[in-house]
């Protein structure tokens, strides 16, 4: 069997496991998702999303973001880590949204990847969650399971992404970072997986090689 096939098998066993896999950030547009996503750097999805219910009553979207003075968004973000470039990035990235593209998110990768504590990581959540455009997102879940999955042997997340863009059709980037993501949270966790009582023992390479060993 190809590694295209090993791999799309193994992830079509997680989908079963995971069927509500979905991003975990609330939002209701582009903009949020946006701010969510730069705000979840180094911080638990939980906590953005208390921070977030706050944020945008206060600071709703880009324009009241771009005037904001960095000690509000500051006492705003705080409790979400690293605060104070958070804080900057956030107004920054509103100012440039403002005037480069008429204040809407740009629904492409490389715009997005210009603007201010953004990513490719970010901009990826955002394209294929609020767009609909598949984008591969890897996150330290996902890079830990693609490593055990044999899926890649790089450390580098650009590489990654572009491995697992050839690996896995792309109709199925966006929904791939969901279910790994679920399944590192649940079972596949760092350091040591929790091989025992993982659903997709039987798929998983790791196995061939701990019987090896």
């Amino acid at each position: 069997m190809k590694k295209s096939e090993q791999a799309l098998r193994l992830l079509r066993a997680l989908e079963e496991v995971y069927p509500e896999a979905h991003c975990a950030l609330i939002y209701q547009n582009p903009w949020q998702l946006l701010v969510a996503t730069i705000l979840s750097a180094q911080c638990t999805d939980k906590r953005v999303n208390l921070v977030t219910a706050r944020l945008f009553k206060v600071l709703p979207g880009p324009e009241q973001m771009a005037a904001a003075s960095q000690s509000q968004v500051e006492d705003l973000v705080r409790s979400t880590g690293f605060f104070r470039n958070k804080a900057k990035n956030l107004i920054h990235c509103a100012e440039q949204i403002l005037t480069r593209h008429q204040g809407e998110v740009p629904a492409d990768l490389d715009a997005l990847v210009a603007l201010s504590g953004v990513g490719r990581k970010t901009a990826n959540v955002v394209l294929g969650n609020a767009y609909q455009i598949p984008g591969m997102v890897v996150d330290t879940h996902v890079k830990r399971l693609a490593q055990r999955f044999g899926w890649t042997k790089s450390d580098h997340p650009e590489q990654i992404e572009l491995e697992l863009s050839r690996l896995l059709p792309a109709a199925d980037w966006t929904q791939s970072g969901h279910t790994l993501i679920a399944h590192g949270r649940a079972c596949c966790k760092a350091p040591t997986p929790n091989c025992s009582s993982c659903p997709i023992v039987e798929l998983c390479p790791r196995k061939g090689v701990q019987k090896s060993k």
